[in-house]
């Protein structure tokens, strides 16, 4: 099973809107074929591991992170698949929360007389595919407000300059999370004050530019912002209210940028609510929050943030009006504080990362 999840890893970042799903089918105490869903249309995991087994499939047993399938999608079934090759044992990590799938494919299997057995490091197969999970069980997407800070919780100084905060290694930490995010988002005072280009740029060949979604309530992002170049790669969204003007609107289409008119909010911004249910309805499954401060409070005040990744500089840069990451009005008391559990701390380079997940309680989730 180990195994299996470390192959199914191998596809972080690509298989959306699928889960990242590997096989191992062994065989007399030896591995006889492996594999991994590589991306959505291709074919899943049981498939690779079946065609590298062979006939030796015949009596085998399959070890798998995910329920195998039961349906006709892109792909025919699974389980019919395992069924024709002989395989007498799966080992799966957890059901497919998939209603197409929940307890189908097992019980298929069973009526085939294949022994099936449920929960081997059933942890670490919910955590690899936590987007999936989220997003097949509520229709939007998994939230990670990701944000760096000095050592006493300042994003930028009092000036507002903030490049760089975080080291080289950190910064390019980012991009990896990028590279494996769906959409990022940001509002319209990022770009005001630092003109960003939101893409991933790793030094790889096959990098992935999230869909970029640009907050931006009243029309004030500047036309000619980096973001907006229609030869940057990737797509470029702004999510805005009926407060912006319609000339203003016209000119973003006119550059290729999408507009999305959504309700707003009680301080008339856009309803980050109305956001998240628009874009799971566009299938993105993973959605990271770049911040700004205001941005960040909205999400975290909505109550739809499901996990933080807090970078840490080993810097004091002071000041009573330098911002912080999360504004909004606050907790009045500590028992209102947002907590995090299944907390862990990481060197990276010179800086720290802190990654937490909010708790059932701070997400309104039972």
């Amino acid at each position: 099973m180990a195994r299996a999840l470390e192959l199914a890893a191998r596809a972080r970042g690509r298989t959306s809107p699928n889960p990242m799903v590997g096989a191992v089918l062994a065989k007399d105490g030896e591995i006889v074929g492996q594999g991994f869903h590589p991306q959505a249309g291709e074919p899943h995991a049981e498939i690779f591991a079946l065609r590298q087994a062979g006939k030796r499939a015949r009596g085998a047993t399959l070890y798998i992170n995910l329920e195998p399938c039961c349906h006709y999608g892109r792909t025919p079934p699974c389980t019919e698949a395992l069924i024709q090759a002989g395989v007498t044992e799966v080992h799966m990590a957890m059901e497919d929360p998939n209603p197409l799938v929940h307890g189908k494919g097992r019980s298929a299997l069973e009526a085939a007389g294949i022994r099936t057995f449920v929960g081997e490091r059933e942890a670490q197969a919910r955590q690899l595919n936590e987007e999936f999970i989220k997003y097949i069980t509520t229709a939007r997407p998994f939230v990670t407000a990701k944000f760096a800070m000095s050592l006493d919780g300042k994003i930028a100084t009092s000036t507002g300059e903030s490049r760089w905060i975080t080291g080289e290694v950190a910064r390019r930490r980012v991009h990896e999370l990028r590279d494996v995010s769906d959409a990022i988002c940001v509002g319209v005072n990022t770009l005001l004050a630092d003109d960003p280009r939101l893409t991933t740029r790793l030094d790889k060949p096959d990098v992935k530019h999230p869909l970029r979604v640009i907050l931006d309530s009243r029309g004030r992002a500047p036309l000619d912002a980096r973001v907006f170049d229609p030869v940057l790669p990737g797509k470029t969204i702004v999510a805005t209210t009926a407060a912006m003007p319609a000339h203003h609107r016209a000119a973003l289409e006119a550059q290729g940028v999408g507009v999305w008119l959504l309700p707003s909010d009680d301080e008339g911004r856009v309803d980050v609510a109305a956001l998240v249910d628009r874009l799971g309805e566009r299938v993105v499954i993973s959605l990271m929050v770049e911040g700004g401060g205001s941005v960040l409070a909205s999400f975290f005040e909505g109550r739809l943030v499901d996990k933080v990744l807090a970078f840490v500089a080993p810097l004091i840069i002071g000041g009573q009006d330098a911002p912080t990451p999360v504004k909004g009005t606050g907790a009045s008391r500590l028992s209102g504080a947002l907590r995090l559990e299944r907390v862990s701390v990481e060197r990276v380079g010179e800086d720290v990362l802190i990654v937490g997940y909010l708790s059932d309680e701070s997400t309104g989730n039972e």
